[in-house]
């Protein structure tokens, strides 16, 4: 079978190996579709992601899906639509029984964190344990199911939100993630959603996506104490700070985009003054199931897919991944597109 590897800083290449087989607990996935994450471009266009260096070839990707190829249990027949969740959690600890997705000793799939790496889903045929698959329903595509985990991420800061029902809310930052927990919050209740980035081209995305207003940043002002949420996407230092500017009093900031591993100065009076919550969140614990159902009842969020290039055009699909201004979510065809994946103009 084709992988895709970085083998380190801005090397990239598709090898041959050997399509494993299927041991028991396991099922084998035909690849179809792989999404390229902001932790992908990292591993390849700088060799580490924040802490975590690339130290072996690592096979990356974590946003999947694709077909049942080999199921030793019987649970689901060869064919069967799917996607996963790309974790395998660790060992619990006290405070956190409840909430796996922070048990320390886990794993992520296309993640250089763990030594061995665990390898990705960028390959044909990709072996995951029973537990993480999830079926689709029949009337999703498996293109657009490729956006189940980056979605389950926004509707997991949704939910460290709490109630958004009637809520007014601010998404810093357009790029896919933006534009995912935009329609997380919406799916969650909330009545408006405003989205703020530097740039026209992911903000005209917005407005395709059913933003009630965007806001260009440098050029718009950014009203202060006006949001009762605001979900901080874009992880860049003035964007955290102008979050606690935006948001109201006894509001709430969550800060979604990832942010590097050192000190950065970031204006905090507001965030005391107006007793502003600062919640992190960090990647999802099952909201994966309840993303496949969001995509399935609004095929208009496939848009957020602006190019799929085939695995041998993977290194140009890293590049237009990379350019906000061209592009939203970048996705890999690992498998010739089928019509009834390409998204209709009914949709």
């Amino acid at each position: 079978m084709r992988a895709a590897f970085i083998d380190a800083k801005q090397e990239l290449a598709i090898r041959e190996v050997e399509t494993p087989e299927t041991p028991d607990g396991h099922v084998r996935i035909r690849v179809e579709y792989v999404g390229i994450c902001g932790s992908d471009l990292h591993y390849y266009f700088e060799g580490a992601n924040g802490e975590y260096a690339v130290r072996e070839p690592l096979i990356p990707g974590h946003e999947m899906s694709g077909v049942i190829d080999d199921d030793p249990s019987g649970t689901w027949a060869a064919g069967t639509p799917v996607t996963i969740h790309p974790a395998r959690f660790g060992h619990a600890e006290p405070g956190i029984e409840d909430e796996p997705h922070l048990w320390p000793g886990g794993s992520y799939l296309g993640s250089a964190s763990t030594w061995p790496h665990t390898q990705g889903a960028m390959s044909d045929y990709l072996l995951v344990r029973t537990d993480m698959v999830r079926p689709l329903p029949p009337t999703l595509s498996t293109r657009r199911a490729v956006l189940a985990e980056p979605l389950a991420v926004g509707l997991h800061a949704a939910t460290r939100a709490g109630d958004l029902t009637g809520a007014r809310v601010l998404v810093s930052g357009a790029g896919p993630i933006g534009l995912l927990t935009a329609v997380a919050a919406r799916a969650r209740g909330a009545a408006e959603v405003v989205v703020s980035d530097v740039l026209e081209a992911p903000l005209a995305r917005a407005t395709a996506l059913g933003a009630d207003a965007v806001i260009r940043v440098g050029v718009d002002e950014l009203p202060a104490n006006s949001f009762d949420v605001v979900f901080e996407c874009s992880g860049a230092t003035p964007a955290i700070s102008a979050a606690g500017s935006a948001v109201r009093r006894r509001g709430t900031v969550v800060q979604v985009g990832m942010v590097p591993n050192e000190p950065r100065p970031i204006n905090l009076a507001p965030f005391i003054s107006k007793e502003v919550a600062l919640l992190g969140t960090f990647r999802f614990k099952d909201e994966v199931d309840e993303a496949i159902r969001v995509l399935d009842a609004h095929p208009e969020v496939e848009t957020v897919i602006t190019h799929v290039l085939p695995l041998d055009e993977v290194e140009a699909a890293f590049g237009v991944a990379r350019d906000s201004s061209v592009s939203s979510k970048a996705v890999v065809a690992l498998a010739a597109e089928k019509p009834s994946d390409k998204p209709s103009d009914k949709e």
